[in-house]
């Protein structure tokens, strides 16, 4: 058995990956909310469009797609592979464990739940964007002189719709959750949770898990209120 095998096959070696997984979404979540944030500049989607053109011609941006790609994949399937581990192994004893542990926090006990809420709003937010962006019947627009598909007509339209933005808004606090109970987990995963770095670390989970999320749900909140 070679040591990759080994590697994901063991409690550890899941955890281990679940945690550079989960810390590298962490940067893709950043770099996204930076383009999202475009569609609040009040240019009718120019910095947006632009911005999209780029991430989608790019090639080394192209060639790190693939990878995030991967990594979502192996983020999900690593997960519910110690899902499963963690209720075998407590087996008839699990009611017994979270009554007996309630100093254990309601986003770690709910991660599998947290992790599928973001997860289905991922294949509808696919489908709606990345999709449409590839395959989709999408308008073009000039834009000094250069022609662009108009993504940010596709976003306008849909954070024109009540429920979409109910949806992305409660999706966010989902990912909120995840993240706070996440962020923490990953380094301590690492061994990086010590007593000299923990408080930096909670301090600094504790704000991604709100500012982020926070700021993905104020632009559909604030595109479809000032509409």
């Amino acid at each position: 058995m070679s040591w990759f095998t080994q590697t994901i096959t063991s409690t550890l070696g899941r955890k281990l990956l679940m945690a550079l997984t989960g810390l590298f979404l962490v940067l893709f979540l950043v770099v996204h909310l930076a383009g999202n944030l475009q569609l609040l500049k009040g240019d009718e989607g120019e910095a947006f469009n632009i911005y999209a053109k780029f991430m989608t011609t790019n090639g080394l941006i192209k060639t790190t797609s693939y990878l995030l790609y991967a990594t979502f994949i192996g983020h999900i399937v690593w997960s519910l592979l110690l899902t499963a581990h963690n209720q075998k192994a407590r087996g008839p004893e699990k009611y017994a464990y979270s009554k007996a542990a309630p100093s254990v926090s309601w986003n770690s006990r709910n991660m599998g739940l947290l992790g599928t809420i973001v997860f289905v709003f991922l294949v509808i937010h696919m489908r709606n964007f990345w999709y449409e962006m590839h395959w989709g019947n999408v308008p073009m627009v000039m834009i000094e002189g250069e022609e662009y598909k108009n993504l940010y007509a596709i976003v306008n339209a849909s954070f024109g719709e009540w429920w979409y933005v109910a949806l992305y808004t409660f999706a966010m606090l989902g990912l909120a959750f995840h993240l706070y109970h996440g962020f923490q987990s990953a380094f301590q995963t690492l061994g990086l949770n010590t007593s000299k770095y923990t408080p930096a670390i909670q301090g600094a989970g504790v704000a991604f898990s709100i500012i982020i999320p926070g700021l993905f749900a104020l632009i559909p909140i604030w595109m479809f209120l000032v509409r």
